[in-house]
């Protein structure tokens, strides 16, 4: 299932190069060419994950087959809900980079996603770290999980059910990943990393 943006009057940029993803990070201020070329981007606050603020939605997939606890933390639907509503009028007319792309390598096992951030350089990050889609214009490409990365997105805990502002939410029924109020870049892999474990 893909989650459709359209709506939003969002500007898609779609499936730009690494080249291009580099010239718009730079000209966006989002980070600097270092010595001998390669971009060197800050995070802010947060220099790795956020474990604790990471949860996955309890529902009929995930009741049973997820080990509840410290580490895989419960989100009800009804926060979910509430936290995507949030998110999409959080995307409304931003420029928005869109990757289409694969995670895995084996025909076989290989599952199509799609990345949406506001950021170039999260964009380039999740380009370098997937499988580009060979022919990104082809409509076959339906991505099976999309992940929304929005850092400027504060989660609020008496609303969304979180434990701080950083919110790193799962929904297995929706095939969606949200992920707002940090910047560093790292969660998109881990998050679809877990997607691979619990299929």
């Amino acid at each position: 299932m893909s989650l459709d943006l359209h709506g939003l009057g969002a500007r898609f940029k779609r499936n730009l190069s690494p080249a291009a993803l580099y010239e718009e990070a730079v000209r966006r201020g989002e980070g600097i060419m270092a010595e001998a070329g390669p971009l060197a981007c800050r995070t802010g606050q947060h220099t790795g994950r956020s474990p604790n603020d990471k949860f996955i939605v309890r529902e009929p997939s995930t009741n049973e087959t997820v080990e509840w606890g410290t580490v895989n933390r419960p989100m009800t639907p009804q926060h979910f809900e509430v936290l995507e509503q949030d998110f999409l009028a959080a995307l409304r007319g931003r420029d928005l980079f869109v990757q289409d792309c694969y995670a895995g390598a084996d025909a076989r096992y290989r599952l199509p996603i799609r990345v949406v951030t506001d950021q170039a350089w999260h964009s380039l990050f999740a380009r370098n770290l997937f499988i580009a889609d060979p022919d990104p214009s082809a409509p076959s490409h339906v991505a099976e999980f999309t992940v929304i990365d929005l850092p400027s997105m504060k989660a609020e805990p008496s609303t969304h059910g979180t434990r701080s502002d950083v919110v790193i939410a799962m929904n297995f029924a929706k095939r969606l990943v949200l992920i707002g109020g940090t910047s560093y870049a790292g969660e998109i892999k881990k998050t679809i990393f877990t997607v691979f474990r619990n299929p």
